[in-house]
């Protein structure tokens, strides 16, 4: 590697890492702003949340590598051109893209690690993250009961207003909403004044003495006559004690991993195999589906012309000159519905209306219910589409994006966190904005899954080519005489410009 390669490449490699690491902080400390309310309160030791950060780290990788390589390439390249280390460059015989190969390489580099990092690494933090994230759902909160909010606890849902002593083992005005294995619902509440907690935090059992309350519980009879006079019972209380059971709570693997059913746990392959499956499984329900509409309308059962069999007798003599009866079948067409009401009384045509508007309801409830069901399979169809996609576009948009920088910076010929940070973020964020309103579309089905993954990268790739050739031949990034010159050539000739005083 020659010098001036080195030393661009240094540069690079050196705003690279500062930026990234500045900018996986921020982006955590985002995600463990989404997630705190599953991690207060828990009791969590460090190495669990170590771990639980440790997970959420892979999955804003692709987010941050394309802002990283773009806010990069503007910062370096912009500070060459400012100190005029690029005019010195040129004036050697030096071009643009021969001082940006060894970053070519090295972005090449980057942009295959970051699709074997989102085909493996990712999926992987995410199939732990999930796990995680469910197994700390079930810990026993280390406050048991958090002031001015229901706690689900045990078998009673409880609030207090406020919370008060050394350990927190005085409580005031407790509502506590009982709950039963036999009906859904709050039928038993019990309100106190004052309350306290006998038992420590880290115990199994969690006992609550209650004072000055009352106690009320709406009573449900079997008949159903006697449960609308809503029956119940209330009484008063001074003390009033509930021990509630935590051991469940503490019962709890933070290493078990059942959970495996997320699109977003899987690699290509395995989104291929899920794609081929979901999608063999969307067609054959529309078609069992089809068939059993059809089966249950009828309409096998008739042809295209409605025909009615008429049986008519007559008698006949036989070779001895005895008299037989004969039985004549006649045939004929119906051409109208009227016809066919016709043939039957205006009792049976009802009972027959009837029967059909029944059919046709029947169907249409059905047919309703059969497409929620089927535009959620063609959502989950699109999802695991989409993140197929996403795997291959997020490699070719840390290229693109290289090229959208480093010849931006070029042209704004401004280093540091200014400038190039307020272009870069505004460049990025179109960028993203246009995956994300893309990717909703194509879970909607309104666009296909793979525009959706690779719209954002197909509307950057002109504006690279575009910002590489105008860095190359030193223009700036709009050609402002094509719009003055003309405007001026025309003002001199209306006479609206002023010649100058000699």
């Amino acid at each position: 590697m020659k010098i001036l390669d080195r030393y661009i490449f240094t540069s690079f490699v050196q705003t690279f890492f500062a930026v990234f690491v500045v900018l996986m902080f921020i982006f955590v400390l985002q995600g463990i702003w989404l997630h705190i309310s599953e991690l207060a309160g828990k009791d969590l030791d460090y190495f669990v949340i170590g771990r639980f950060l440790f997970y959420i780290m892979p999955k804003v990788i692709p987010l941050v590598l394309p802002l990283t390589i773009l806010v990069t390439s503007i910062m370096t390249f912009g500070s060459f051109a400012e100190n005029y280390e690029f005019a010195a460059m040129k004036s050697s015989g030096i071009s643009l893209q021969r001082a940006m190969r060894s970053l070519i390489y090295f972005i090449g580099l980057l942009s295959i690690i970051a699709f074997f990092f989102a085909n493996n690494v990712i999926p992987w933090a995410e199939f732990k993250s999930i796990n995680l994230r469910k197994n700390i759902s079930k810990l026993k909160p280390a406050m048991a009961i958090v002031e001015g909010a229901f706690n689900d606890i045990g078998d009673v849902n409880i609030k207090v207003t406020e919370k008060s002593g050394d350990n927190d083992q005085y409580l005031r005005d407790v509502i506590i909403h009982k709950k039963n294995q036999k009906n859904r619902g709050n039928f038993t509440v019990i309100k106190a004044k004052r309350g306290e907690l006998a038992s420590s935090e880290d115990s199994d059992f969690l006992s609550l003495i209650l004072f000055e309350g009352n106690y009320y519980d709406e009573i449900q009879p079997n008949d159903f006559k006697e449960r609308q006079r809503k029956p119940f019972v209330k009484s008063y209380f001074d003390t009033y004690t509930i021990n509630i059971d935590l051991s469940n709570f503490n019962d709890v693997d933070l290493n078990e991993e059942k959970y495996n059913y997320s699109y977003k746990m899987l690699d290509s392959q395995e989104l291929r195999v899920a794609l081929d499956s979901l999608s063999a499984d969307y067609n054959q329900e529309k078609i069992n589906f089809n068939t059993n509409i059809i089966n249950r309308s009828g309409v096998q059962a008739y042809s295209d012309n409605f025909g009615v069999r008429k049986t008519t007798a007559s008698t006949l003599k036989n070779t001895k000159g005895l008299e037989v009866k004969q039985t004549d079948t006649l045939s004929y067409q119906i051409d109208s519905l009227e016809d066919l009401y016709a043939s039957y009384n205006p009792t049976e045509t009802q009972q027959i209306l009837n029967i059909a508007i029944g059919t046709a309801r029947g169907s249409l409830s059905s047919i309703k219910g059969k497409k929620n069901i089927l535009r959620r399979k063609s959502t989950r169809i699109n999802k695991t589409e989409i993140q197929l996609h996403s795997k291959f576009a997020l490699a070719v948009s840390c290229f693109i994006l290289f090229f959208v920088g480093a010849p931006l910076g070029a042209i704004i010929r401004k280093g540091g966190l200014g400038l190039p940070m307020v272009v870069a973020i505004l460049l990025f964020l179109t960028y993203h904005f246009i995956g994300i309103f893309a990717t909703n579309s194509a879970e909607n089905g309104a666009i296909s899954p793979f525009l959706a993954s690779w719209l954002s990268t197909f509307i950057m790739m002109p504006l690279s080519i575009y910002l590489t050739y105008r860095a190359t031949t030193d223009q700036g990034f709009i050609n402002t005489d094509a719009i003055v010159l003309p405007i001026k050539r025309l003002s001199a000739k209306l006479g609206l410009t002023r010649k100058p005083k000699k």
